[in-house]
């Protein structure tokens, strides 16, 4: 259960946990005194469910709380490092790997990170474990797997089937009066369920898909259909392995049988699927032949009565899911019947459709709805990315797929991963398609947005040159603009300007408006206001703004509010300022941009400095932290960093050096939904406080060489 005020994700648990008290007591031990530990086991033992009751046992004692990340669904190994990120929350957009950025992040917390299902990845796994816990001395990490990962200091809790048979028994009978909710274990059933529970050898899941049974069969019935005619399905995996995996093998196999033709040709092509899915992909992914699309539902209903398919429900929204080793199995006979590839490909092609759909949709009102949805779908993309990347005839399938999902690489917060499979993509195949020209200008942006104008130049230069020769103007347009936002933020604004208006001439001869169009509008906005002209950069923003709200556009828009908002300091209009800054921040955050957050805060902190000197310097400090995940602070611009730069200077003046420095530190410690939620506390008042000295709007007032621009003594 998921503990109020300790931070974590541990997920709430469903049913009731049985026994186990021992092992629970071995690794509460283990942790006090060993910083790995793995808990290892044959599939279906229940080393996921006993790491994660141990772990919510011990949440109190970690002061940064527990954090589990799921690695099952985890088919490269390149992304071992980005899943666990993912669950701790961490956003980095800087060109540095996940990696860098994990070790980072944890070496100043002390936290425990359950590493659940790491036997797809175990490699990969254990040298991120033994990384972390080299660079971290506060982490302890909590394991699970089919074998040992082989990290220095690890200790093994080697989890057996239930052996006692009373544990075994209250198990089955736990999970069988929620089939049947008046079913007893008595003097008349009692034999015969220790006879079934001696027969599946204990196995909580075998137990589980026994009790999933009861709703056709008796126990005396179920305990009849385990003879030697399934047999056979013990030795699929090769004669001669132990006997549990053999009974585990059974009891799979034995509602594999039970099942009817078409239950079974479901399970098989729903074994495609990575994580959860709904009913629609599922519909579109399995329905053919002996499977007519209308039957998914209702044979779909039928493998969740069998417990081979669990149903999960949030919010209103229903979701499913194969639990890894009836996944596996699955994918077995899919592969006998010689229909992986055709799944596969489906699959890849809903995704596709996906991602197409969201990238389209993106420039309208549905852009949480599907920043949160893409988020959901991101085990899926991500086996839908391996299988196009993998397969040659699907290389450029695979560019194209990589590039569509710009909008949740660039505008929810993950640069790094987008970049990881934008860069494949590009490697993979270096024909000169439509594909690849739109993969090297997402890639170009993603790079620019991370600091690396270098390479983001390379790819742009050569979008352009493919671009001009085959007749592409569409990837022209994009190559130039994002040509112009490298230009601005290197402070070069006569050339910025130049490239903007190139770009949206080019957008507005190929009849383009879309969220990446207003956002070159925005930049061009920005290049103007910096260069001088406050009442052009209004009279963009005004305009911008109309179009946003004529189209419930609200990602762009945040930057168009954020330019708006300079633009009111720099005319001394604190309160509006604030506002727009605070707007600005409240719409990232929604999406995880954490661009437009840093951007936001640190303006929102100068603001600040009139009533409150040392709450300006803690939200510096959180803007600091922020941006080590982001990049080159204030992007290594001038113009960027000026409200920065103000700010320093004003707080330091009235702090003095310790106070500055104490009060930055506080904020560098502050995670990035605490870092918002202070931003937008105890926002300025209605009406003007004293005046800030601003000095002229730059160029005019330049920032002397060497100035600093968005780094502390504390960075």
């Amino acid at each position: 259960m998921r503990h109020e005020t300790t931070p974590g994700n541990l997920p709430c648990e469903l049913n009731h946990f049985v026994g186990r008290r021992r092992e629970l007591d071995d690794v509460a031990r283990l942790l006090e005194r060993a910083r790995m530990v793995t808990v290892t086991g044959v599939g279906g033992v229940g080393k996921s469910r006993l790491a994660l009751r141990a772990a919510a046992g011990l949440r109190a004692g970690f002061a940064d709380g527990v954090w589990l990340a799921e690695l099952a669904a985890v088919r490269d190994p390149g992304l071992v490092d980005h899943a666990v990120a993912d669950a701790l929350g961490l956003t980095d957009h800087t060109a540095r790997g996940p990696r860098a950025a994990l070790g980072a992040f944890l070496a100043r917390r002390e936290l425990l990170l359950v590493l659940d299902c790491c036997e797809p990845q175990v490699e990969a796994a254990a040298e991120l474990a033994d990384a972390m816990l080299r660079r971290a001395p506060g982490l302890r990490v909590l394991a699970t797997s089919r074998q040992p990962l082989g990290v220095a200091g690890e200790h093994i809790v080697a989890l057996e089937p239930l052996s006692d048979a009373g544990e075994a028994v209250e198990l089955f009978a736990d999970r069988a009066a929620a089939v049947l909710p008046d079913f007893t274990v008595d003097a008349g059933n009692r034999a015969e369920v220790e006879e079934l529970c001696r027969r599946l050898d204990g196995i909580p899941l075998a137990l589980e898909l026994a009790a999933g049974r009861l709703r056709a069969l008796s126990v005396r019935q179920i305990t009849g259909r385990l003879d030697d005619r399934f047999r056979l399905l013990t030795r699929r995996g090769g004669p001669g392995g132990p006997e549990r995996h053999r009974a585990l093998r059974t009891a799979i196999g034995w509602s594999h049988e039970l099942c009817t033709p078409r239950e079974r040709l479901l399970w098989a092509r729903l074994s495609v699927f990575a994580g959860d899915f709904d009913l629609d992909a599922a519909e579109y992914v399995c329905a053919g032949g002996e499977v007519p699309a209308e039957a998914v539902v209702d044979l779909l209903a039928d493998l969740v009565d069998k417990s081979v398919v669990l149903r999960r429900e949030d919010a209103g929204v229903v979701r499913y899911l194969l639990l890894d080793t009836v996944r596996e199995y699955g994918l077995g006979w899919l592969r006998e019947l010689g229909e992986e590839r055709r799944l596969r490909t489906r699959h890849r092609d809903w995704y596709l459709g996906f991602a197409t759909w969201g990238e389209m949709e993106w420039f309208g009102a549905r852009q949480e709805e599907i920043s949160v949805g893409t988020e959901r779908e991101l085990a899926n993309l991500r086996a839908a990315l391996e299988f196009s990347l993998e397969v040659p005839e699907e290389l450029r399938t695979g560019q194209y797929l990589a590039a569509s999902l710009w909008f949740f690489w660039v505008g929810c917060g993950r640069l790094a991963e987008g970049r990881y499979w934008l860069e494949r993509a590009l490697a993979a195949d270096h024909e000169p398609t439509g594909q690849r020209a739109k993969a090297l200008w997402v890639c170009g942006y993603v790079s620019i947005l991370q600091g690396d104008g270098t390479a983001a130049l390379g790819m742009l230069y050569e979008c352009r040159e493919q671009a001009l020769a085959t007749g592409d103007a569409t990837a022209v347009a994009y190559a130039v603009h994002r040509m112009g936002c490298g230009a601005l933020l290197g402070d070069d604004l006569p050339r910025a300007r130049a490239l903007f208006e190139e770009a949206l001439g080019h957008y507005r001869t190929l009849g383009e408006l879309n969220s990446n169009v207003i956002m070159a509008e925005v930049e061009l906005a920005m290049a103007v206001a910096f260069d001088g002209d406050l009442e052009g950069g209004i009279e963009l923003c005004d305009h911008i703004r109309e179009v946003c709200e004529d189209h419930g556009e609200r990602w762009a828009l945040a930057y168009a509010l954020y330019t708006r908002a300079v633009i009111a300091w720099w005319q001394d209009d604190p309160v509006l300022a604030a506002e727009l800054a605070a707007e600005c921040v409240r719409i990232n955050h929604t999406f995880r941009d954490m661009v437009g957050i840093v951007l936001g805060i640190e303006l929102l902190a100068l603001l600040r400095v009139p009533g409150d000197a040392r709450e300006a310097a803690v939200l510096q400090g959180a803007a600091g932290g922020i941006w080590r995940l982001v990049g080159l602070p204030v992007f290594g611009s001038r113009h960027f960093g000026i409200p920065h730069q103000r700010c320093e200077e004003l707080a330091r003046a009235e702090l003095g050096r310790p106070g500055y420095e104490g009060a930055y530190a506080e904020g560098l410690v502050l995670d990035l939904d605490a870092a918002v939620a202070r931003a937008l506390t105890g926002l300025p008042p209605t009406r003007p406080g004293p005046r800030q000295p601003r000095g002229p709007v730059p160029p005019a007032d330049p920032l002397p060489a060497g100035a600093p621009l968005g780094r502390s003594a504390q960075d």
